[in-house]
């Protein structure tokens, strides 16, 4: 496998991963220096989402019309003009745009990578791929809290945004001389309305989300935009099942493994959200911990997560997609619901070990459901799986600190009382009992679906391996 055209890809996205968590640690200093309070500031979190939400449905249309290649370039350029103007920010309308700009950057760099990806590798080769690319995606809201903390504290706010600036700057480079050329195709016209119901449907949810949770604006502000993304989405849906070319393309989900690969996925990338809110909340409230403490602690997953390409391949070449999906779903599960049983009593080593085996878990599942997302679909459905997956990605992950804010604000509201250990304690078990059902969709596939890029029909049935010699 070219192992030069993931690496690249993974470099980008964790420049993008990171910096969209390495913001919250600093977000008090950013705040002082902008003269303002740090819940206002939580705008720019908001913002940022939103972005994502409203432009990642246009990323496998552009990367179709105008090239996988040229689009990824210009999103890491656009990515970096957005932490420039971040990083000379003088109030928080400027700021707040800035990380607007930046979120129509990250938008398409997430999912055009993983289309360059699928159409620069064989079948047989993905698998190993997606574990490279899979990595930011677990390290970014691990590393980026510690990150956030060491710059802002010994150095300035502004590096966290111009450090973009060399990487995404090598980025580019490297990508104009590593990626392949992928033609262009003729899409069909730009579903315009279906753009303004997807977008309105994504940003009003993911906004209001947003919102409930942190909050930065009254509640009723949220609830009115999840109310008003909820029936855009519904609307979406009526239109995309007459429409003949949408932009969210919802026959997708009459492929099997697309279908359990997307819902699965979805339901455990919400531990995904939750984790890295409460985790450090926790170490901090809970324990007592510093910041910096609190993220070193944590960051540990992030050795889970980069050992699971090592293994990945053959694990699903013996087990298949299936069973190994089943499995770290369940390892996951436990590990959060573990989670909720730390006390300040328990060693750090301990809490380290059982960090590092919840990052080697969700590396796992989501190596395989992202590889096992494209396995059956052709080429030419790629692109639109692509947006999908994004979409249902960040909306999830969105759901995550949402529903943990929310698990949260109840548990204070009930008691009456300041946030304490059995708040975060409570949150982790419900979070736990949402991630195991994930394992639902996954248990109604089949024992041999994606056996085209795991390998694992090819080792389970001889036979078959003999017809594909001949």
């Amino acid at each position: 496998m070219n192992r030069i055209v993931p690496m690249i890809l993974a470099v980008a996205l964790l420049m993008e991963q990171m910096d969209s968590t390495v913001i919250a640690t600093s977000l008090p200093a950013i705040a002082h220096d902008l003269g303002v309070g740090p819940i206002t500031l939580k705008l720019a979190l908001t913002s940022y989402m939103v972005s994502l939400a409203i432009f990642i449905p246009l990323s496998g249309w552009m990367a179709d019309r105008f090239g996988a290649k040229r689009i990824f370039r210009a999103a890491i350029l656009v990515f970096v003009f957005g932490s420039i103007l971040c990083a000379v920010a003088d109030s928080v309308l400027a700021f707040v745009v800035s990380r607007f700009l930046q979120g129509m950057g990250g938008a398409m760099m997430t999912p055009v990578a993983r289309l360059v990806l699928v159409r620069s590798t064989q079948r047989s080769e993905l698998v190993g791929a997606m574990a490279l690319l899979t990595i930011p995606a677990l390290i970014g809201p691990l590393a980026g809290p510690p990150l956030g903390g060491f710059i802002t504290t010994y150095f300035s706010w502004h590096w966290i945004f111009l450090i973009n600036v060399p990487v995404g700057i090598l980025g580019y480079i490297l990508s104009g001389i590593y990626l392949p050329e992928i033609k262009s195709e003729a899409p069909p016209p730009i579903d315009i309305k279906g753009f303004f119901l997807s977008a309105i449907a994504a940003s009003g949810t993911m906004f209001g989300l947003s919102v409930m949770s942190l909050p930065a604006l009254p509640p009723q502000i949220g609830a009115a935009a999840v109310v008003i993304g909820i029936t855009c989405g519904f609307l979406y849906v009526r239109h995309a099942r007459r429409h003949p070319a949408p932009l969210l393309d919802l026959n997708l989900f009459k492929d099997s493994a697309f279908r359990a690969a997307a819902i699965g996925g979805t339901l455990f990338r919400i531990s995904i959200g939750a984790v890295p809110f409460l985790m450090p909340l926790m170490l901090q409230v809970g324990f007592g911990l510093t910041p910096f403490q609190s993220g070193m602690i944590t960051f540990v997953g992030a050795v889970g997560a980069l050992t699971t390409k090592f293994f990945a391949k053959r694990v699903l070449i013996f087990a298949g997609f299936r069973t190994t999906l089943i499995f770290a779903c369940i390892a996951g599960t436990v590990l959060t619901f573990v989670n909720g049983l730390f006390t300040p009593a328990t060693p750090y080593l301990v809490m380290m070990f059982i960090l590092l085996l919840a990052g080697f878990a969700r590396s796992f599942f989501f190596t395989s459901v992202n590889a096992l997302a494209f396995a059956d679909l052709p080429d030419s459905d790629a692109s639109k799986a692509t947006s999908m997956s994004a979409v249902l990605q960040q909306m999830s992950l969105a759901l995550g600190v949402a529903v943990a804010g929310g698990i949260l604000e109840i548990e204070t509201t009930l008691t009456g009382s300041k946030l304490e250990l059995g708040d975060f304690q409570t949150a982790f078990m419900i979070i736990s009992a949402i991630t195991l059902t994930a394992v639902i969709p996954l248990i109604g596939m089949s024992k041999t679906a994606g056996s085209s890029v795991s390998g694992h029909k090819m080792r389970t049935d001889p036979e078959a391996e003999t017809i594909a010699v001949k």
